[in-house]
């Protein structure tokens, strides 16, 4: 089986059901190896993960357990794995040694906190960290690793700072208005952040510490979950509660384009081999704020002791090598060949036409008027060598569970209910053609166990030009809907032409457009910026234009940037120029 990294993540997303909404929610992931295996533990799903490879992940309910309420945190401690999460009122701390067997002990309940982190230093002290609100900071104190109670004063750590920290403004207020027009930067920026008011205040959440080489770096999100600049920023120091410095390259997980974004309230590990990872939550918030995905990311520290995360087409297939790698090699396994292609279905509701469930934007989707039996069907335009399809359902319409109150209350809170339905399952039918007319099956999931929303085929180079999937059993027997059948491969063209030169404008302190002009066998750019032209290392992917607003930078940073030209042929890196 090829090592064959995708995100968002393939796994069974459990359906939340609360303010007359119903969708499905992971987010906010604590990951940690622990005796030889690998646990993602996310926010109000009832359980957790685990996997021998972090590649492929296997379900392990326990709806028992308080930490698995929002922002579950998951540390070693000694021989211990101690967990907590966030809760308003006393908030308790359990360890166990193995989670498999579901054996909690409650050591504490120190205070109420929310988006809590544990650490342990290298000489046996623990440390706790803990916020997130947009009005006080994120603070630190060192805990007993043997009652996990507080040791000493609480410190302040973290505080927001939107006035120069471009990535963390929950809005960007935008340029004057010309001639009673918008400018570009505002118009796109606006789109993005709709949810948000201009003059909203950013969360600081998520805290997540690390030693790496004698130095601390602590981690946080910013500035807030619907939104697409959701990322990740750092702050580095000489001792476990500061003073901190903020890291120049910031924040150093972002995913602000492409098919789906966000990449904020995560967490960083070694993996067996001593590569890095980091895990953080991508948003939809369609049907609510809190619909959210997770995605993995290969990380890194540069030689200056840069924290920083490969998200270069981190919603493309991505092969990862067993053992010890350079993250920054990580490229595209295959190229997308269904961008804007030719589609059909057995019906379409109004506003769900088709084509929307092939534009790379997993915010819009084609939906049937019905369920089992209904069908998509995609023609490439010609014929390919096909090597994967992922296979995105979207969820329109689910039916919101009356559910008695006291059982909502014995669920994590009292607004909220996390469905345990072991029935639910999401069953298809994918189908190849060469010619249209004669069909051969690629993948049958019609009696499949599952219910994964982001399934992924893998195909050995099968010559195909239309595809048709075929819904057979679908959650609550919700309409079938997809909000991107991708289709990977290799197409007969050649890379596209490079870029070499594009043209800035500076809105404000923060905020740059690039502009550049097309090239031949181009679908689609990925912007790559950075502090120095060998670091960068944050990106922005855009389809079918040929300009992007960069909101995400830092006041008084130099910065420099590449426009790369992808296609179906391949990926071509353009001049690296100042920005």
């Amino acid at each position: 089986m090829q090592r064959i990294l995708w995100s968002p993540l393939n796994i069974p997303y459990q359906f939340q059901h609360y303010n007359n909404q119903a969708s499905r929610e992971s987010a906010d992931p604590t990951l940690v190896y622990f005796k030889g295996r690998y646990y993602i533990f996310a926010s109000m799903s009832g359980g957790f993960y685990y996997s021998d490879d972090m590649l492929h992940w296997d379900w392990h309910e326990n709806r028992d357990l308080t930490p698995f309420r929002y922002a579950p945190d998951v540390r070693q401690v000694g021989e211990w794995l101690i967990f907590s999460s966030s809760d308003r009122d006393p908030s308790a701390i359990y360890r166990t040694k193995d989670p498999m067997s579901d054996d909690f002990e409650k050591l504490s309940e120190p205070f109420p906190f929310w988006d809590p982190n544990t650490f342990q230093d290298e000489d046996g002290r623990v440390y706790f960290y803990w916020g997130c609100t947009n009005t006080t900071p994120i603070y630190g104190q060192e805990f007993d690793p043997e009652t996990m109670t507080p040791i000493g004063e609480k410190k302040e750590l973290i505080f927001g700072h939107p006035d120069r920290h471009g990535w963390e403004r929950p809005d960007y207020p935008g340029r004057p208005k010309e001639k009673g027009k918008e400018g570009f930067a505002m118009r796109l920026y606006r789109l993005a952040m709709k949810i948000s008011g201009s003059d909203k205040k950013p969360f600081i959440e998520g805290a997540f510490m690390n030693k790496w080489n004698g130095r601390y770096y602590l981690q946080y999100a910013a500035p807030g979950t619907e939104l697409a600049t959701y990322g990740d920023g750092v702050y580095v120091g000489d001792s476990p509660l500061g003073p901190f410095t903020y890291q120049a390259h910031n924040p150093f997980s972002s995913k602000t384009g492409g098919f789906i974004t966000g990449a904020g309230h995560g967490s960083t590990i070694e993996d067996e081999y001593g590569n890095l990872w980091h895990a953080a939550t991508m948003r939809i918030s369609v049907n609510a704020n809190f619909e959210r995905r997770l995605g993995l990311f290969p990380a890194g520290l540069d030689e200056d002791g840069l924290l920083f995360c490969n998200q270069h087409f981190a919603d493309y297939p991505l092969e990862i090598p067993e053992g010890k790698f350079d993250p920054l090699s990580m490229k595209p396994k295959w190229m997308l060949l269904s961008y804007k292609k030719e589609a059909t279905a057995s019906s379409s509701r109004a506003g769900h036409a088709p084509s929307q469930a092939v534009n790379e934007d997993i915010r819009t989707c084609w939906c049937a008027d019905g369920s089992t039996g209904e069908w998509y069907r995609l023609d490439l335009g010609e014929v390919y060598e096909v090597h994967s399809v992922q296979i995105n359902f979207a969820d329109v319409d689910v039916p919101m569970l009356d559910v008695d109150k006291s059982l909502r209350s014995n669920v994590y809170t009292s607004n909220r209910y996390i469905d345990p339905d072991p029935t639910l399952r999401t069953r298809w039918l994918l189908e190849g053609s060469e010619d249209g007319s004669t069909w051969s099956v690629l993948a049958d999931k019609r009696d499949a166990e599952t219910n994964l929303p982001h399934d992924c085929v893998e195909l050995d180079g099968v010559k195909l030009r239309f595809l048709r999937i075929t819904a057979e059993k679908l959650p609550y027997d919700e309409p079938f809907a997809l909000s991107g059948l991708r289709v990977f491969g290799y197409g007969s063209c050649s890379a596209p032409e490079k870029v070499e030169a594009f043209t800035v404008r500076r809105y404000d302190a923060m905020t740059a457009g690039l502009f550049w002009k097309p090239v031949d066998g181009a679908i689609g750019y990925n912007v790559r910026y950075g502090i120095a032209p060998d670091k960068l290392y944050a990106s922005h992917m855009v389809y079918g234009r040929c300009k992007v607003p960069l909101t995400t930078l830092n006041a008084g940073q130099t910065y420099y940037a590449a426009v790369d030209a992808f296609g179906e042929g391949g990926v071509t890196e353009g001049a690296c120029l100042p920005l």
